[in-house]
C-alpha cells in the first residue's frame, strides 16, 4: 500500500500530547494535516497543531527531518515562545516536538480561515481592502527580514486571516536566513523554490545557471529577501484583479511577462489597465527583474500609494472595523449562472525568443522549472484519506416537516422544490452566508451584521465553495459527474450504494490540472444536510492548488449543476 498518508489509521498521531485534540483535519499538504486543540483541563484557547509524517515528508516531498527542524528554528527566531515581541500579521509558534512517527507544530489558531478564499477570481477586491492586506502583508515580510529570515514562499495559500480579519503569513517551510549569524555578511541562496507565478525570475537563472555550469566553477545565487518583494508584488496584483499578472507556470515563458518587460512596466493587457494608477506606480517598481533595481522594503514603504490614508485600518495597522471589512469581502463574492462555461485563462501567446529579455533568452529557460521545490509536493489523492471536520451546517428544523425523499429526477423547478421546504428552513437558509453568493446582487443578511463583533461572524472560516441542493443522490451524483468530464477532470464511478442514497457521504476525489497546467487536486464531497427535509449539501474541499483558480473550478461546476441548486428566493 505504500507510504500511509497523514490522518491514516496506519500512522496513529503521537500519544502522550501535552494537549487535547478537538477536531478533525482542518487543513493538510501531502504530508501534513492540521487540527485544533485545546489545553487538556480547559475548553480554551483553541490552537492550531501541524502534524507532520516523518516517513511521508522524506518519501514524497524529500524533506529530511533536518529540513523540518529547520522550519522550526527559523519560525521560532520570527514569532517563537522565547521572542519577547510578536508581530500581529505573523502566525506564532507555540511549541513542538516528534516521535518516530510525526513531527508537531502548535501554532496560533487562524480562526479566520484563508484570505484568497474570501476573493472572488476574475474580480479581486476593493481598492481599500487590497491595500489593507497589502500593507499588513508588507509589515510582516518587513518583520521577518528584521529577524533576517526571508520566507521564500509567500503566495495565497500561506496567507491566512484572524477572527478579526487581520492577515496572519504562515508557512515557514521554505525559509531561509539571508545573513550569516556568526559574521553579519550577506548569505545568497541557490535552492530553486516558491510556487509559481509568484517565484523571482531571478530565481529561474540562477537554478539554470547553476545546472549550466562546468566543475570547479562558483555556484550562483540570489537574495532571497530581495525575491519576497516580488512576491508581495504578485499578490497585490492578485488582490486588484482576482488573477496573475503571467498566464503561464513558468514567468519567464510568458508572453505577458516578457512583453511588461520589453515595454518598461507599461503592458497592453487590459488586467493592467484595471490597477488605478498610484497602485501601478508602486507594481512598476517592485516587479523590476533585475533585482538590483527593485524597490527595497524601505522604498516600498514610502510610496504614496502604501501611505495613503485607509478607512478600515487604523494606527495599529490592524482592521478598524471587522464587521465592515468582513461585509465587503463577501459581497464581492457572486456567481454569475448565465456565465458560460468557458477557461477563465487568457490564451497563451508564444514570446519573443530571438533577443534576451531581462538578462535571459526564452530558449534559456529549462523545463525542470516547472517542478520548484515547494511545500505542497504532489501526492496521489486517492491515497488521501478523508477525515476533514465538517464546516456547521444548519440546524435541523422542526420536527413536523416531511422527510421523504424526492420523487422526480432532474426536470424539477426551483418553484416546486421551495415547496417541500419549511419556512423555518427557508429562513436559515437565507441567513447562511454561502448564499449570498448565488444573488444577482450579493448581499450580508441583516441577521448577521446586527449580531456581529468580529470578522468571522459574518465570514466563516470554512470555505465558500459549497451549495445546497434539494435533488436525490440518485439525480445530483451523475450531474456532478458529468459535469467534471465536460471540464475533462477524470472521476471514479460512483458505487451503487451512493446512488441510491444508502450512503450519508459520498466523496469524489479528482486531480486535474488549471490553466497553468498547474495541479489541482480536492474532492467533491455530497452529503445530507442537518435537516428534516431531505436536502444535501455539496463542498468542495481543495487538497491541492492555487485558491483563485480553486474558485474557478467550483464556479463551472455550479455553472454546469445550475438545474439542481437551491438559490436564494427559489
Amino acid at each position: 500500500m505504500g507510504i500511509p498518508p497523514p490522518g491514516s489509521q496506519a500512522a496513529p498521531l503521537p500519544k502522550g500530547l501535552p494537549f487535547r485534540i478537538v477536531s478533525k483535519t482542518i487543513g493538510s499538504g501531502a504530508y501534513a494535516c492540521i487540527r485544533k486543540a485545546c489545553p487538556t483541563n480547559a475548553p480554551l484557547p483553541i490552537i492550531a497543531i501541524k502534524f507532520i509524517n516523518n516517513e511521508h515528508a522524506k518519501k514524497v516531498g524529500r524533506l529530511s527531518r533536518k529540513q523540518i527542524a529547520l522550519e522550526i528554528a527559523l519560525h521560532r527566531q520570527v514569532s517563537g515562545p522565547n521572542q519577547p515581541f510578536y508581530h500581529p500579521n505573523v502566525i506564532r509558534i507555540l511549541c513542538d516536538g516528534e516521535d518516530a512517527a510525526w513531527t508537531w507544530i502548535a501554532l496560533e489558531l487562524a480562526d479566520g480561515g484563508d484570505l484568497f478564499d474570501k476573493i472572488e477570481a476574475d474580480e479581486g477586491v476593493g481598492e481599500d481592502v487590497a491595500h489593507f492586506y497589502f500593507t499588513q502583508l508588507v509589515s510582516a515580510v518587513g518583520w521577518c527580514h528584521s529577524k533576517s529570515v526571508a520566507h521564500r514562499d509567500i503566495k495565497p495559500e500561506n496567507m491566512l486571516l484572524s477572527a478579526e480579519g487581520n492577515l496572519k503569513l504562515a508557512d515557514f517551510g521554505l525559509a531561509t536566513m539571508f545573513n550569516d549569524p556568526r559574521t553579519g555578511q550577506r548569505k545568497f541562496s541557490g535552492m530553486v523554490c516558491g510556487s509559481p507565478p509568484y517565484i523571482a525570475p531571478e530565481i529561474v537563472l540562477v537554478g539554470h545557471a547553476n545546472q549550466k555550469r562546468k566543475s570547479g566553477q562558483e555556484k550562483q545565487g540570489y537574495e532571497a529577501n530581495v525575491a519576497d518583494l516580488w512576491s508581495c508584488a504578485i499578490v497585490l496584483f492578485v488582490l486588484l484583479v482576482g488573477n496573475t499578472p503571467w498566464d503561464l507556470a513558468v514567468t519567464t515563458e510568458s508572453y505577458e511577462f516578457h512583453e511588461f518587460v520589453e515595454t518598461n512596466g507599461r503592458s497592453t493587457d487590459q488586467l493592467w489597465q484595471r490597477i488605478p494608477p498610484p497602485a501601478l506606480s508602486l507594481l512598476r517598481g517592485m516587479l523590476k527583474v533585475v533585482p538590483q533595481e527593485r524597490f527595497s522594503l524601505d522604498e516600498t514603504r514610502r510610496h504614496p500609494w502604501y501611505t495613503q490614508r485607509n478607512p478600515l485600518l487604523n494606527d495599529q495597522g490592524t482592521a478598524a472595523n471587522p464587521v465592515g471589512l468582513a461585509t465587503r469581502m463577501l459581497e464581492s463574492l457572486r456567481i454569475d449562472l448565465s456565465a458560460p462555461v468557458l477557461s477563465s485563462q487568457r490564451t497563451p501567446q508564444k514570446p519573443n525568443t530571438e533577443r534576451p529579455l531581462g538578462g535571459y533568452s526564452q530558449s534559456q529557460v529549462p523545463s525542470w522549472t516547472s517542478r520548484f521545490a515547494s511545500t505542497q509536493p504532489d501526492t496521489p489523492t486517492v491515497d488521501t484519506v478523508f477525515d476533514w471536520e465538517k464546516p456547521p451546517l444548519l440546524a435541523a428544523a422542526n420536527a413536523n416537516t416531511s422527510a421523504s425523499q424526492p420523487t422526480t429526477a432532474l426536470d424539477r423547478s426551483h418553484l416546486d422544490l421551495s415547496n417541500k421546504l419549511s419556512f423555518e428552513v427557508r429562513q436559515r437558509l437565507a441567513e447562511d452566508p454561502s448564499m449570498s453568493q448565488f444573488s444577482a446582487t450579493p448581499t450580508v443578511p441583516l441577521s448577521l451584521t446586527q449580531m456581529a463583533r468580529k470578522f468571522n461572524d459574518v465570514v466563516p472560516s470554512h470555505s465558500l465553495a459549497r451549495f445546497y441542493s434539494p435533488l436525490s443522490f440518485s439525480a445530483l451524483l451523475p450531474r456532478l459527474v458529468e459535469a467534471l468530464h465536460h471540464l475533462n477532470v477524470p472521476a471514479a464511478p460512483l458505487a451503487v450504494s451512493a446512488l441510491e442514497g444508502r450512503d450519508d457521504v459520498v466523496c469524489i476525489r479528482f486531480k486535474t490540472v488549471d490553466g497553468r497546467q498547474q495541479p489541482l487536486h480536492g474532492n467533491v464531497v455530497v452529503e445530507r444536510a442537518e435537516m428534516g427535509n431531505e436536502m444535501l449539501e455539496v463542498r468542495f474541499v481543495k487538497a491541492k492548488g492555487d485558491p483563485l483558480e480553486w474558485r474557478r473550478f467550483f464556479k463551472k461546476i455550479v455553472v454546469l449543476c445550475k438545474d439542481g441548486i437551491l438559490l436564494p428566493g427559489s
